[in-house]
């Protein structure tokens, strides 16, 4: 484990979330700069067309979840 990540380990929970938050938001500042491999945006694209063709299919996620658990 590095340093840094004992440092943030030691922070208190609320410390760690404003961390997080700060983090996730300098993320979503930079969505603009983000680029998807093609295979992935491929991939994504494929998956809405297929809900939009059949949104009926798949499961909701509390069954997934729950599905997981057990």
């Amino acid at each position: 484990m590095t340093a840094l990540m004992q440092n943030i380990l030691e922070l208190s929970i609320s410390e760690r979330i404003e961390m997080v938050e700060a983090i996730w938001n300098s993320i979503a500042d930079n969505e603009k700069t983000a680029t998807i491999p093609k295979e992935t945006k491929g991939l994504l694209d494929q998956r809405l067309a297929n809900h939009t063709q059949n949104p009926t299919e798949g499961s909701p996620w509390n069954e997934v979840k729950e599905r997981l658990k057990s």
